[in-house]
């Protein structure tokens, strides 16, 4: 596969967020992306995972964890440092390592909801990559609809007694502990049972499924997880017994807001490099970019990325000032995700066969974009909980 990667145009209007101190951290970012994942990213895909010491060197070069306060290894910062990572990794087309869900979403539950015991446990090490964090919700037969969840762990003394299964579970074949949804208490209670628990690799009764083989995303360490009467301590409790799916409402917007702002960096990352290709490309002598058809196209393109572009920058707005509303993150969600499958198809469109060729990064990116309209809850459950507000 191409290595090969699109210089990003210049946006239509100006962004406002960052200062020299992001833009520092940005070239650090892109230095680790574009030289320590990139060359590795095929055999990565090959073996349906990462090499574990990545996550070691990352945690080296102060990449994880950074928005977690000092006193657990993090650096304390806002927001916007995340989301310079997040835009540097889309903007290679890396899908393989999986450091949102362990650094923007598992982190934040321990540090949001969980006892002192664990946050000094656990987030120092996920600071450095010596461990690391997986979440597990999905459910073989429940997708979406986490209230469904029969993953059980039954009172015990001093301990839970857990059963059941999770799939899906971005990080999961090399995490070192799981934070997982379970259900605690009466079954008539729906959403009063959840629960979570955070649940260590080796303990007896806790197994992983070989990676799973996807369409894309080939290099995110993805696997099913099964418990067997694993028994857990009861000081696992991530926040307390019973309220587990309003801290899962309270975080899934934010991972909403991670699908869009990856979403639309990949999209301006495939307009960059169609632009790139046309302009070299040569069709009847003349370049493919100075055919109408391909300029109103990329002009079409170029205006609606840039759209998505000013709205999710304004919900970063919102999520600084800690004032995002979940209906306002699950647009960004929706509307990005689609946007970027509707960019990726016409970009294909215009490099012609080779866009249906891996060793061109558009093609990757086909592949890979598919799963952003899914993970994250459905972007059909998006509507629903936007319909809801009006």
């Amino acid at each position: 596969m191409s290595n090969t990667i699109a210089q990003p145009m210049n946006p239509m209007l100006p962004r406002t967020l960052f200062n020299a101190d992001h833009q520092a951290f940005r070239d650090t970012c892109r230095r680790f992306f574009e030289t320590e994942c990139l060359p590795h990213d095929e055999r990565w895909q090959e073996q349906g995972h990462v090499d574990r010491t990545i996550w070691n060197r990352a945690g080296e070069l102060g990449l994880l964890c950074v928005t977690m306060p000092e006193q657990y290894g993090g650096l304390g910062v806002d927001r916007l440092y995340s989301v310079i990572l997040l835009e540097e990794q889309a903007r290679i087309g890396n899908s393989s390592l999986g450091l949102a869900l362990h650094s923007d979403i598992v982190a934040n539950y321990l540090n949001n909801f969980g006892s002192e015991e664990l946050k000094s446990t656990w987030l120092p090490k996920m600071a450095t990559g010596e461990s690391v964090g997986a979440i597990a919700m999905t459910e073989p037969g429940t997708g979406s609809d986490l209230q469904s969840m029969i993953t059980s762990a039954v009172s015990d003394g001093d301990d839970y007694i857990v059963n059941g299964s999770k799939t899906f579970i971005t990080n999961g074949v090399l995490s070192d502990f799981v934070v997982v949804a379970v259900k605690t208490g009466d079954g008539d209670k729906g959403a009063q049972n959840i629960s979570l628990l955070l649940i260590e690799a080796g303990r007896a009764g806790f197994t992983k499924s070989k990676t799973l083989k996807k369409v894309g995303m080939r290099g995110q360490d993805t696997c099913e997880l099964f418990f067997d009467n694993v028994r857990v301590p009861k000081s696992n409790l991530v926040g307390k017994e019973g309220v587990g799916f309003i801290a899962l409402m309270k975080e899934l917007a934010w991972e909403r807001i991670i699908i869009s702002i990856m979403s639309i960096s990949s999209a301006e990352s495939a307009l960059a490099m169609t632009l790139q290709y046309t302009n070299d490309r040569k069709v009847f002598g003349k370049p493919v970019a100075s055919f109408q058809n391909t300029r109103f196209k990329l002009a079409e393109m170029r205006s609606e990325v840039q759209i998505g572009r000013v709205y999710v920058d304004r919900c970063l707005e919102l999520v600084l000032k800690g004032e995002l509303q979940p209906d306002a993150a699950s647009a960004a969600k929706y509307w990005c995700s689609d946007l970027l499958s509707r960019v990726v198809d016409e970009c294909v469109q215009l490099h012609g066969g080779y866009g249906f060729m891996l060793e061109y990064p558009i093609a990757k990116l086909y592949i890979d974009s598919r799963a952003n309209r899914i993970f994250g809850g459905t972007n059909e459950i998006m509507k629903e909980i936007i319909s809801r507000t009006m």
